[in-house]
């Protein structure tokens, strides 16, 4: 792994980085990213199962899954906010014990004496505060300067991989071999366990002390974790809302086909339940070699604005190709260049997103690209279910192609601009 230096640019080194030093807390962030993913992992793969086992229909579980999008969305730019003020340490540990408590809550409505339905509601509440992902993107971005950060931020593209693929396997096997609350009970010994390493390994700020001082200045109160105008004033920054808007509207075609997966590897593939995890660790190990690997090779030999605009032509190609499947097979061709898009887009709009604001903002900036992903698990059951019904499979690579395509024509004539656009 490549030393990831002091932010060039972006204010003083930050202090008090402990026995671990730079590198050392940089590791310990991917590894802690990876424990939460492969939790939330082994998370998802059970909770078909137990909400079956609940006896709620098909509509109940999605209303449950909404529920969780909504205060993933709601909850993702304040804590962007909290660990802007509050540092690493407390961003970490908060979302955690987050976690814990919602295994925990997991655990008990697995129990028959218990009432389940209200437990399991009752267990997607802590998710608003479970942001463990982008407090790690906050503390790669605040330690690495904004030549490496594409590279840096690129391999938390193998922490997702590896959440993905031992969490799925994980899952499955535990709920198999031990009974369905295994997983649950492991996620939650795990992320305690990773509370535990954040309370004591991660420094309580990754920003440098230029980053205090503007949140600090003399005469000037301090902003409240939950001011939506201080949160709103960053999309509203030179730059910054272009970005942000391609990153949303590139990414919501295949957020609906994504959502709407579990249900399309039943009906238009035809897969079991052991082959539908097959698929995606297939795609997992896809995303931890184009992520980790090759994104971040390509980022040091071209512009940012250069892999945005190859993103989102890659996504037309692709949506185009996947209005034409038939069966598993073409959907397996198509994955590396979807994966590609998918990788390329999240790296590179964090990436100059993160930069085209001050340090002491990446957290905030950060918790509203992390909203992203739960705005679709919002719409998605929904929007994707009405377009699934009506028009079949082939509906998703039509829009998918129609929006990138689009897209991509507006970049062409309005390039990326220098300033946010190049990586080395």
């Amino acid at each position: 792994m490549r030393k990831v230096g002091a932010p060039g640019g972006q204010g003083q080194a930050p202090s008090g980085m402990g026995a671990l030093g730079r590198s050392g807390v940089v590791l310990l962030t991917y590894v802690l990213a990876a424990l939460e993913l492969t939790c939330l992992f082994m998370q998802f793969s059970i909770m078909p199962y137990l909400s079956r086992r609940l006896g709620l229909d098909s509509v109940a579980f999605g209303y449950q899954q909404t529920v969780f999008g909504v205060l993933q969305l709601l909850g993702g730019p304040v804590f962007g906010r909290f660990a802007d003020q509050h540092g690493a340490r407390a961003a970490f540990t908060l979302s955690f014990l987050a976690s814990s408590a919602l295994y925990l809550l997991l655990a008990a409505a697995c129990i028959p004496a218990l009432p389940g339905v209200a437990l399991l509601f009752a267990s997607r509440l802590p998710g608003a505060l479970m942001h463990t992902l982008p407090a790690a993107q906050m503390v790669i971005a605040d330690l690495s300067t904004p030549e490496e950060r594409p590279a840096a931020l690129g391999r938390l593209g193998l922490c997702f991989g590896v959440g993905l693929i031992f969490g799925s396997l994980l899952g499955g096997t535990l709920s198999s071999s031990c009974g369905i609350q295994c997983p649950v009970i492991v996620a939650f010994v795990v992320t305690l366990l990773g509370a535990l390493l954040s309370v004591t390994c991660i420094p309580a700020s990754t920003k440098g002390a230029s980053a205090h001082a503007q949140t600090t200045l003399p005469g000037r109160p301090k902003a409240s974790v939950f001011d939506l105008k201080a949160i709103t004033r960053l999309l509203l920054q030179p730059g910054v809302l272009p970005v942000f808007l391609v990153k949303v509207i590139c990414g919501l075609p295949i957020g609906l086909f994504m959502v709407m997966f579990s249900i399309i590897s039943m009906d238009f593939f035809q897969l079991e339940a052991a082959q539908a995890g097959y698929l995606m660790s297939f795609f997992g190990v896809l995303q931890m070699v184009i992520q980790g690997l090759v994104i971040g090779r390509l980022s040091s030999h071209f512009s940012e604005g250069d892999l945005l605009r190859a993103s989102v032509l890659v996504f037309s190609v692709v949506g185009l190709a996947m209005a034409l499947m038939a069966n598993v097979f073409h959907f397996c061709l198509l994955m590396p260049g979807l994966v590609f898009s998918m990788c390329a887009l999240n790296m590179v709009t964090d990436s100059m997103l993160t930069k085209a604001v001050s340090t002491s903002d990446t957290g905030t900036m950060l918790g509203l690209c992390a909203s992203v992903q739960p705005l679709m698990r919002t719409l998605g059951p929904t929007l994707g279910g009405l377009l699934y019904r009506s028009f079949g499979v082939p509906v998703f690579g039509h829009v998918q192609f129609a929006v990138n395509f689009i897209v991509f024509l507006v970049l062409w004539r309005q390039p990326v601009p220098r300033k946010m656009g190049k990586a080395q």
